[in-house]
């Protein structure tokens, strides 16, 4: 490496060849190369701390020319006027983001199209650019597999240089993306997968969890029904990662309520009968059956259910269920269930003017995780625009830096795990008589406070809290 002095300024030029230029650039002290292209910092001789301005390029030339042309608009031989600019000439290519979710399997019905709908309005409301560049969207379905999911991944990074995952639907295929995203140090933010795990021992410093967690789910509706008696249950999931997940939080959550579980199943995905399950349940002596299924699963289990009386003798608890469900079975069918969800369209003006731009796109309106999609990615912006780069390391601080605020944030905290805390609310689904106009679906129970949805610092397995 060579380096020339230069008053009070020091060039370093960390590549053999000819300097940069050190007669137009007095003030300019380190120049070096990164992993995704050229690298100029810009900083006085006596502030060696934050850079003062940052461009990203790909080629020596651009480098060269971007020099003699912008930046000496900003750059004078005394320094720079403002310690906190920064400048960004324009790239050459776009900013990529990968939405990775399910279009075909058993969760297809929350993820999809949807989910890429609300990341367009996500760009869409940013102005479709950062730092210069042009956001593009690529997406792909990972059919519920992991390895289907860390392949396109993997390939997304090495071929359409993206950036950052969002959505990142069920929680095998999350963990697995998360893991490999960090590294590549790449940013991974889920919003439509729920283990614990995402923010418990999987967490990494570059990953986020945009939504609730199966810890948040075992918090709303015990609160709800053991205060009212209801103190016999037996739990119902998905046999995978957050069906495992969801059963041994509901099971601390009763315990510490002064509740017993009676029995539990586990159910493989995409299970063709449901019969086993619905009649273990009536004969488990249960007040409450928890229900962790979802998409066609939790549809079938639903219809099964109903067809042996099974709610007619508990109440089930429908921990994974959103409105996508009750659009798809209708309220004859859904009434008198319960929803947990961090979002729903109708709860306010903010929530109501932007599910109506979701549904010109969808023509129904978007349940908690797309919401959350929405939400990861716009702060994602945000964050890259004030870390100034797309480094992951980078835009990561900024994330847990600058509050949330959105059409459904107002002022959240993002923790050193990743998981951004909200408030969870409790929704019983109307009858259909009830219902006064298209969409109008869920009477509304209560509400779980934020920090009481997320585990203590003390309980925490994630290493970035415990450091």
């Amino acid at each position: 490496m060579a380096t020339l002095k230069l008053g009070q300024a020091m060039i370093h030029w960390s590549k053999t060849g000819h300097p940069p230029d050190n007669r137009i650039f007095k003030i300019i002290d380190h120049y070096e190369i990164s992993n995704y292209g050229y690298l100029l910092q810009v900083r006085t001789a006596r502030e060696f701390g934050e850079p003062l301005g940052i461009w990203e390029t790909h080629h020596k030339e651009d480098m060269m020319n971007l020099k003699r042309r912008d930046l000496l608009k900003i750059v004078a031989a005394e320094g720079i006027a403002s310690a906190g600019t920064r400048v960004f000439a324009q790239s050459e290519g776009p900013l990529r983001i990968g939405v990775l979710c399910d279009f075909s399997s058993v969760a297809s019905t929350s993820g999809g199209k949807g989910s890429v709908a609300a990341v367009e309005l996500a760009v869409e409301d940013f102005g479709g650019q950062a730092l210069g560049r042009q956001i593009e969207i690529v997406s792909a379905d990972h059919q519920g597999k992991a390895e289907i999911a860390t392949g396109i991944a993997r390939e997304w990074m090495d071929t359409k240089g993206v950036e950052a995952f969002f959505d990142l639907q069920i929680s095998s295929c999350a963990l697995a993306v998360m893991a490999l995203a960090a590294n590549k140090n790449k940013i991974a933010v889920v919003s439509n997968a729920h283990s614990s795990q995402i923010t418990g021992k999987s967490c990494n410093p570059t990953s986020f969890h945009w939504t609730y967690d199966t810890y948040g789910l075992s918090t709303v509706q015990p609160d709800v029904f053991v205060k009212m008696g209801k103190k016999r249950w037996f739990l119902l999931n998905p046999d995978y990662a957050f069906g495992i997940s969801l059963e041994n939080d509901f099971k601390k959550s009763l315990e510490g309520r002064g509740a017993t579980v009676t029995g539990s199943l586990r159910v493989p995905l995409g299970s063709p009968d449901f019969s086993t399950a619905v009649l273990a349940a009536a004969n488990s002596g249960a007040d409450v059956v928890q229900v962790g299924l979802f998409g066609t699963d939790l549809l079938n289990f639903i219809k099964t259910a109903r067809q042996f009386g099974l709610d007619s003798v508990v109440t089930l608890a429908t921990t994974s269920m959103s409105i996508v469900d009750v659009q798809v079975l209708g309220l004859e069918s859904m009434h008198g269930l319960y929803a947990n969800e961090v979002f729903y369209w109708d709860q306010n003006d903010k929530t109501r003017d932007w599910s109506k731009r979701y549904m010109k796109k969808m023509g129904s309106p978007p349940n908690g995780e797309r919401a959350c999609g929405y939400s990861a990615v716009m702060h994602y912006l945000k964050a890259v625009a004030q870390a100034g780069v797309v480094d992951a390391t980078q835009v990561a601080k900024a994330m847990r830096s600058i509050p949330v605020n959105d059409m459904m944030s107002n002022n959240l905290t993002v923790r050193e795990d990743g998981m951004c805390v909200r408030d969870f609310h409790l929704f019983k689904v109307k009858a259909p008589e009830a219902s006064k106009y298209d969409f109008d679906m869920y009477d509304y129970v209560s509400t779980v406070a934020g920090p009481s949805t997320v585990r203590s610092p003390s309980e925490s397995e994630c290493a970035l809290i415990k450091s």
